[in-house]
């Protein structure tokens, strides 16, 4: 059975909980949560995870490498209701104050594998930061390290699509999927993601619900899974159309 997630902010107890249970109501095909740890929010992924647990029983809180000492305990690990985590390098930090460590994703892969058995580690794809055979060294260095499976960063082209998924056969994938709505959301995929758009690119609700549901079922046709990171978007206008009949 193919797996659909939904990627819910963070931003505080009150909002995370009133999300995930719009979710539950809205989406009924999501069968887990992922959540990914923003600094600029106090609550950290795996907390987040225990939270709406209840509302969800799977959660995948993302997990920063660089954030992690090499002496302290890996997030996560004393939680004995988690059973996933999604390791990501992480971005700098805005904030000079915060501690990073030279961390790679690989690194921290391999002592969750070491330390904590009983985890699921997944690890990130990223199909438009650096050239492709980088990615794919990258891939294998993680599945190296002991991950079980990707998230890979939304993508916006069919044709992009196809690509990566024979870059990434055979593995177990969550493709992802986002709308991007007008132009300012357009240009922060662009800057900060590097994404290149298709020429015919559809910014409206619309076409971004359209292309989302050609993409999931051309992933649950190879058997794959996805995940919705529905971003400055109103949950019930997005997710309800997804709904399989």
């Amino acid at each position: 059975m193919t797996l659909i997630s939904v990627e819910l902010i963070p931003r505080d107890r009150e909002t995370l909980l009133r999300d995930a249970g719009d979710v539950s109501r809205l989406f009924p095909d999501a069968q887990m949560i992922n959540i990914p740890d923003l600094l600029r929010f106090p609550l950290r992924s795996w907390e987040a995870a225990a939270l709406i647990r209840p509302v969800f029983p799977r959660v995948v809180p993302h997990i920063r490498a660089i954030d992690i000492a090499p002496d302290a305990p890996l997030p996560g690990v004393n939680d004995p209701d988690l059973h996933e985590v999604l390791v990501v390098k992480g971005d700098p930090p805005s904030d000079l104050k915060h501690r990073t460590y030279p961390n790679t994703s690989e690194s921290v892969i391999a002592r969750y594998r070491r330390e904590a058995p009983h985890l699921t580690v997944y690890a990130a794809f990223d199909p438009y930061r650096r050239a492709p055979y980088k990615e794919m060294e990258s891939i294998a260095r993680k599945k190296e390290a002991g991950a079980a499976g990707f998230f890979t960063q939304p993508i916006f082209d069919m044709r992009m699509l196809d690509l990566c998924m024979n870059w990434l056969h055979g593995e177990n994938v969550f493709w992802g999927i986002s709308p991007v709505i007008g132009p300012k959301s357009r240009s922060y995929w662009e800057t900060t993601n590097h994404v290149i758009f298709p020429h015919d690119f559809d910014p409206t609700l619309d076409a971004n619900i359209a292309f989302a549901r050609q993409m999931m079922d051309t992933v649950a046709q190879a058997g794959g899974n996805t995940y919705l990171m529905p971003l400055r978007v109103n949950l019930e206008r997005y997710l309800a159309p997804l709904r399989r009949a």
